[in-house]
């Protein structure tokens, strides 16, 4: 590397303010200059003609399995992944084993991540062991760096224990509360959307109506009990019900976001017909109507963020078929490209869009924007910590499981031609990705 940092040179720059063009110097972690830059000789140089550069992606929902599951990732592998698909920040889920439920895990699951090439935030459970009987001692996790509270993987099931859960995180500053929106009683034993395609194979259904149930009630109990500051987040939304409930919510003035993941914008169930285990997940892919209704949230404003719920799992897992097969699939490292595939090629949202939900609202909805050493999805100004990524909107690639840098290869985009290719990512001024490839 040079002894003078990084000199970005004919870069189109995208950010909250919009789309300009220009060089970009880095130096000891930050942005130093913005304009026109004379390279002085010692800087790594990287011509950026034809590219974007833009604040790195933050993923809001990512599951690092560690500890616990490491035959399905670990924070090494899922990090470093993250890296490559542009990523600067990712929030893991608190569904390992033990369950990321009290300070001593949640110290240990930090001190893991310490040294990945993301900067991992670590959610924590509501409920102990995430089973919907007692809440965590959210104080003390409070105190110990938790900021998003969530059971994903399951809901929280009772209206008594989610009142209680927004009276006490109401009191806190800056608290995410994150919901798994599936009322368990209608979904607990079902494997796919409840529909037609259900009834082809004969599998038990996963009902729509169970997130626009959850949806409601949690919002319905925010507007009694909430504080103004607590912001209620509706993880991987999947259903246009849902999203009215949502929209709802917002023009009521209440403290409501949703996500959604790339996979529920462009891929529908009839995909399991082909009986592959990939296109297997919780909330279970819905129908076209759906799709075409989170599309249109996510131009409206709708939708806030996109995250992946990168859900990896082994391949002698998934080769169990569609019926006993764990539900989940990668995300991190193509959620770029699949975004610009289905999303910008197809007219549905600008580059300046799409940027913005997937690097600037994520990182304001978890608050990495105002880290104190410098946050994720900032404008590229002087002074602000270079937490950026490079990209190339036109490249094309063919997704092969043998290039994916996780532990495990369940990609439902095996074998698509995806357009939208990451060069380069910087975490802290760090390069964490060169020319596509991971720098460790």
């Amino acid at each position: 590397m040079g002894k003078d940092g990084f000199l970005i040179k004919n870069a189109t720059i995208v950010d909250s303010r919009g789309t300009t063009s220009g060089d970009v110097l880095i130096d000891d972690g930050r942005i130093t200059d913005v304009g026109k830059i004379e390279q002085s000789g010692g800087e790594y140089l990287i011509d950026a003609h034809g590219l974007i550069l833009s604040p790195g992606i933050v993923d809001i929902q990512v599951h690092l399995r560690e500890p616990g599951f490491e035959e399905s990732e670990e924070i090494e592998t899922g990090a470093r992944a993250s890296a490559v698909g542009g990523m600067t920040a990712v929030q893991c889920m608190p569904n390992t084993n033990p369950c990321i439920d009290n300070v001593n895990t949640f110290r240990d699951v930090k001190h893991r991540s310490q040294n990945a090439m993301v900067d991992v935030f670590v959610s924590a459970a509501i409920t102990k062991n995430r089973a919907s009987e007692e809440n965590v001692d959210f104080k003390s996790l409070y105190e110990a760096g938790a900021r998003t509270f969530t059971d994903d993987g399951d809901c929280v099931k009772t209206a008594r224990l989610m009142r209680e859960t927004i009276e006490t995180l109401s009191q806190f500053d800056d608290c995410v509360l994150a919901q798994h929106c599936e009322d368990h009683s209608l979904v607990h034993d079902g494997i796919i959307d409840e529909g037609e395609i259900s009834k082809q194979l004969g599998l038990k259904g996963r009902h729509r109506v169970g997130e626009e149930i959850i949806v409601a009630r949690d919002i319905a109990l925010m507007r009694a009990f909430a504080s103004p500051k607590l912001r209620y987040h509706v993880l991987h939304i999947s259903t246009k019900e849902a999203l009215t409930q949502v929209r709802d919510a917002i023009a009521q003035g209440l403290n409501v976001s949703s996500e959604v993941t790339p996979q529920h914008i462009a891929l529908a169930s009839d995909l399991l017909l082909s009986g592959n285990a990939n296109f297997k997940m919780n909330p279970p892919l819905r129908t076209f109507d759906d799709i075409n209704a989170l599309r249109l949230g996510l131009k409206n404003g709708t939708i806030a963020a996109i995250a992946t719920d990168h859900a990896p799992h082994p391949k002698s897992k998934k080769d169990l078929g569609i019926e006993h097969a764990p539900p989940g699939m990668l995300g991190v490292q193509t959620v770029l490209a699949a975004s610009i595939t289905h999303l910008v090629e197809t007219g549905v949202l600008t580059i300046e869009e799409l940027i913005n939900v997937l690097c600037i609202n994520p990182a304001k909805i978890i608050n990495a924007h105002k880290l104190e050493n410098g946050g994720h999805g900032c404008d590229i100004t002087v002074g602000n910590k270079a937490n950026i990524m490079i990209f190339d909107p036109q490249g094309e690639f063919v997704v092969n499981k043998k290039d994916l840098l996780s532990k495990s290869e369940n990609s439902p985009w095996e074998g698509h031609t995806l357009k939208g290719v990451v060069h380069y990512t910087f975490k802290s001024g760090e390069m964490t990705c060169e020319k596509g490839q991971p720098t460790k």
